[in-house]
């Protein structure tokens, strides 16, 4: 019933469905029962509809129940309130036209007693000439009007489903799903379902093994490069423990050269302290030794004149 596109074309793909209109075709008037209709689909999807059918809209509902056969299924959203009884904006609704006067669209109806009443203040669905609110329902007016219209069980979609993406935001215009009959499987449901059951069972154990052997491969894989890991790691933690051991024991020699150059530096030093006491000295000897040639040959000049003048006094 005048599903969005993007839901209908879904539908289609997946069953014998048909999308339907009441301004275009193919056109559908859920007001007016068709014979040829009588038990003819297993499901109906009526989305944000019931709102705008004219009154009285227990004929709407019983059309949708006679449309569909034993246990199945009508899947309806529709706003609702939580307490009361459906409020009907236009009770009496029975030749009616919309009219714009002065730009402000009205509704103006001749009732059946022949008097004509004029209705503004108009809710449109989607704005001015588009679908008009006829009522807002509320949820036990919707569960008496889906029991009287035939059908056994009720489910409104009060739970989240988080799997989905589905969290109800509020307790009201929830989706609702009526079924004619209940809502238990059929034999005939659950022995498909449970041929589905073991289908699914065995792709899903052909899957396990599937990723149970990956998972192996995967596993053995890790464990050697573990393993390989563990050994590469082993011998460079060696060389390690090795490299450590040569830096020490060069330490310890730079150590020992590090002493034997500082004695060395500290006996050259005293060798220099001696080389200068010994030229020192040296000099010292050597002024002495000049000094005494000087008073050698003084001594030697004064003997060799003394000496001169004795022979002198002699001859």
């Amino acid at each position: 019933m005048s599903d969005p596109s993007g839901l209908a074309t879904r539908l289609a793909e997946k069953f014998d469905y048909t999308n339907t209109f009441y301004h275009q075709a193919p056109s559908f008037d859920v007001t007016s029962f068709d014979p040829r209709d009588q038990e003819r689909y297993d499901f109906i999807v009526s989305s944000e509809v019931m709102e705008h059918v004219p009154v009285p809209v227990e004929r709407s509902f019983k059309t949708l129940s006679q449309m569909l056969r034993p246990n199945a299924l009508l899947l309806m959203t529709t706003p609702y309130t939580l307490e009361g009884k459906t409020a009907e904006h236009f009770p009496e609704l029975h030749e009616y036209a919309l009219a714009a006067p002065g730009g402000s669209t009205v509704l103006v109806n001749r009732r059946r007693d022949g008097s004509v009443e004029v209705f503004e203040k108009l809710m449109f669905h989607g704005g001015d000439g588009s679908t008009l609110e006829m009522r807002v329902f509320t949820e036990p007016s919707l569960r008496a009007l889906f029991r009287q219209a035939g059908f056994d069980s009720i489910y409104i979609a009060t739970e989240d489903t988080t799997e989905f993406g589905i969290e109800q935001a509020v307790p009201w215009s929830l989706p609702i799903a009526a079924r004619k009959g209940c809502f238990r499987p059929s034999t005939v449901e659950l022995s498909r379902g449970y041929i589905d059951a073991l289908r699914r069972i065995r792709q899903l154990e052909q899957q396990l093994a599937l990723v149970q052997a990956d998972y192996d491969r995967h596993v053995a894989f890790h464990t050697r490069s573990h393993e390989e890991s563990e050994r590469e790691l082993e011998r460079r933690a060696e060389w390690a423990r090795n490299f450590e051991r040569q830096l020490a024991e060069r330490a310890r020699s730079a150590k020992d050269l590090e002493r034997d150059l500082t004695e060395r530096t500290r006996w050259a030093k005293e060798i220099e302290r001696k080389n200068d006491d010994l030229q020192a000295s040296a000099k010292l000897l050597s002024q002495q030794l000049e000094q005494t040639q000087a008073t050698l040959a003084r001594l030697e000049q004064q003997f060799w004149t003394r000496f001169g003048r004795k022979v002198s006094f002699v001859k």
